[in-house]
């Protein structure tokens, strides 16, 4: 029997970074079914500076996150001037550790969502991606390349094909699939204390 979670996130989306506790928490309580992450594109592709206006409006998202999850945010004020909101270079980054091992791809997320939502790191710079990399486990050399690849970029535009296809467009979404079937667990930022019980049901169910 095949079963796993099926996580479809987008680094850069801030109910993904409040629900980063939520995946630790379930993979505590569940550490048999490997965690698949699978990146949805929030924002891919942008190329226009974050306007005066974006900020303030993601500032009320962003304070929304910290009250409900508890996570640690700046705020977006902190990010750099000029700063481009693009999320596919942090989805790519994401697709290319799944490729290379996909034991830290959840690392790395983790790592990416810190560096962004802490540190106010411009996380969609390579350089920023591959250091991120390499402090969770992956070769520098090797992500590098990897992440530059056309195959890359190929790669990412297919999760997020796939995720479009499925109809989600709002991130997270958790599912758990067993021998190809799915089922919805979350479609949008759910406590813990909710999920699990569901989860635990599914499990029994198999």
């Amino acid at each position: 029997m095949s079963q796993r979670l099926i996580y479809i996130m987008d680094p850069m989306c801030s109910w993904c970074w409040g629900f980063a506790p939520v995946i630790d928490a379930l993979q505590a309580a569940h550490p048999q079914l490997p965690l698949h992450l699978v990146v949805g594109g929030l924002r891919p592709g942008v190329t226009d500076p974050l306007s005066e206006a974006t900020r303030r409006t993601l500032g009320e998202h962003w304070q929304a996150v910290g009250r409900s999850s508890g996570q640690p945010l700046l705020t977006p004020d902190a990010l750099p001037d000029g700063f481009i909101y693009n999320t596919e270079p942090a989805c790519r980054a994401l697709v290319v550790a799944r490729e290379l091992d996909p034991q830290c791809v959840w690392p790395l997320a983790r790592a990416i969502q810190a560096a962004f939502y802490t540190q106010a790191r411009d996380v969609t710079q390579c350089q920023i991606l591959i250091e991120l990399a390499e402090q969770v486990g992956y070769n520098r050399q090797r992500f590098h390349r990897a992440f530059i690849a056309e195959q890359a970029v190929t790669a990412t535009a297919a999760d997020f094909n796939w995720v479009a296809d499925l109809g989600i467009s709002g991130f997270p979404t958790l599912l758990a699939q067993r021998n190809g079937m799915l089922a919805l667990l979350a479609n949008g930022y759910q406590p813990a204390a909710r999920i699990l019980p569901l989860l635990q049901r599914w499990v029994e169910a198999g």
